[in-house]
């Protein structure tokens, strides 16, 4: 029998418009365009906004996710012969989540392997190789035998898509990024199980946040999009969990790329012991390893040990970075020329009784420390430090900014004051 016709991008584009289910082939058609450069920005910006509003069915959200994820390269592993489980985890985003740079090398000392393909930041969250970025030498594009040499050694690596692993994903996240059509479901299981397909996980946990500072910003959300995920993910073959984590507050007390690689530092040096970024860390890290096979009772041990903090200076060594990058986070991570404190407008006396995180995030945009479009340049030196929590007085700080210039100061302190909530 002769294969159906070949579909013209405009006519994908239409009949997702018009609310039809695509077949598993005209997704691929579509999918082989964006790699090849048939399908143009636009093309799939509007792909992007018909499914926003028309949704994708169980078949399709399949059929997006294993397109995406052979588009290019995947990724194979022994895990008998590395001598431990494959696995990773991956966030749907929010303010001040630094977990991966904490979570990979504790998983690692604990005989865990993480080949993690991370992203960069969307809307008001942060991404995770945009913090990489802020660690001279450290190149979040290397070659994937390399990747996965580092891996096999040091039990994880972190890099970003390249050319070769899930391409199409690299693509449509971008666009999705800046024309609005991030909150969607299916278009949001695609782009991250696309990655962790083509990494060749054994196992996936999935953190959903929910909140003010999430995509998900209810309960009912995040349940809906974990639901999605683990179908998708273990109908594709890998094991796919998840857990729904809050996101009302930033999660560090920092948000900003240079000043959430220090925090996570700080903390692999066992410099903070507590606050809501090692709770959820050590939260992940123990469902991970009772999935996996790993005991979860040697994970505080390696923190404490500084067995994680020597896996992730290591790693950062074979990645390009500075031999002695732990020891010596003055000497590399890039500061901002600003530091000053925003405090409460006149008037606003009590407490602090809420926030939207969001806004908060936001703010790191204004400084600069975010895109407001495809391409623009991140200042890895800026952001927001020591927030003001649920329960605070107004007489302390909402937060401490590390701005580049006085405009970009004064717009995200204007931000951060309307974003919170008071109560005499």
């Amino acid at each position: 029998m002769a294969s159906s016709r070949k579909l013209l991008p405009v006519e994908v584009i239409r009949r997702k418009r018009d609310g039809l289910v695509l077949s598993a082939e005209a997704i691929g058609q579509f999918i082989d365009g964006v790699v090849s450069g048939d399908v143009t920005d636009a093309q799939i910006a509007a792909f992007s906004m018909a499914t926003y509003f028309q949704g994708l069915d169980p078949t399709e959200r399949t059929a997006i996710t294993r397109a995406m994820a052979l588009s290019g390269r995947t990724l194979q592993w022994d895990a008998q012969r590395l001598g431990g489980p494959v696995l990773d985890k991956h966030s749907t985003g929010g303010v001040g989540d630094a977990v991966s740079l904490i979570l990979a090398p504790l998983l690692a000392a604990v005989g865990g392997f993480v080949p993690m393909i991370a992203g960069r930041g969307l809307a008001h969250t942060g991404g995770t190789i945009d913090k990489l970025e802020a660690i001279p030498g450290y190149n979040v594009a290397i070659d994937l035998a390399s990747f996965q040499a580092i891996v096999a050694r040091h039990g994880f690596a972190i890099c970003g898509q390249t050319a070769d692993l899930a391409p199409a994903d690299a693509r449509m996240y971008a666009t999705r990024d800046v024309t609005a059509t991030v909150e969607q479901n299916g278009l949001i299981t695609a782009s991250i199980l696309s990655k962790k397909l083509a990494a060749g996980l054994g196992f996936l946990l999935m953190d959903i946040k929910t909140g003010s500072g999430a995509f998900m910003r209810t309960r009912a959300e995040a349940e809906s999009l974990a639901e999605v995920i683990c179908a998708v993910g273990n109908a594709a073959g890998m094991k796919t969990e998840a857990m729904i984590t809050p996101m009302e507050e930033p999660l560090a007390d920092s948000a900003g790329n240079a000043l959430e690689v220090r925090e996570a530092v700080q903390i692999l040096r066992g410099e903070r012991t507590d606050g809501p970024l090692l709770d959820v860390t050590l939260s992940l890290a123990e469902r991970m390893c009772r999935q996996s096979g790993l005991d979860p009772a040697a994970l505080q041990a390696a923190l404490t040990s500084g067995a994680a903090l020597e896996r992730f200076a290591r790693v950062v060594h074979a990645m390009g970075g500075p031999s002695d990058f732990a020891d010596n986070l003055d000497a590399y991570l890039p500061q901002a020329p600003i530091v000053r404190a925003v405090h409460a407008p006149v008037g606003a006396e009590g407490v602090v009784t809420g926030m939207d995180t969001r806004e908060l995030g936001l703010a790191v945009v204004d400084l600069g420390g975010g895109r407001k479009r495809t391409g623009d340049p991140i200042d890895t030196r800026v952001g927001c430090l020591d927030w003001a929590r649920e329960g605070d007085p107004t007489s302390r700080h909402l937060a401490v900014l590390h701005a580049a210039d006085e405009a970009s100061f004064e717009l995200a302190a204007a931000r951060i004051q309307s974003a919170y909530r008071f109560t005499p």
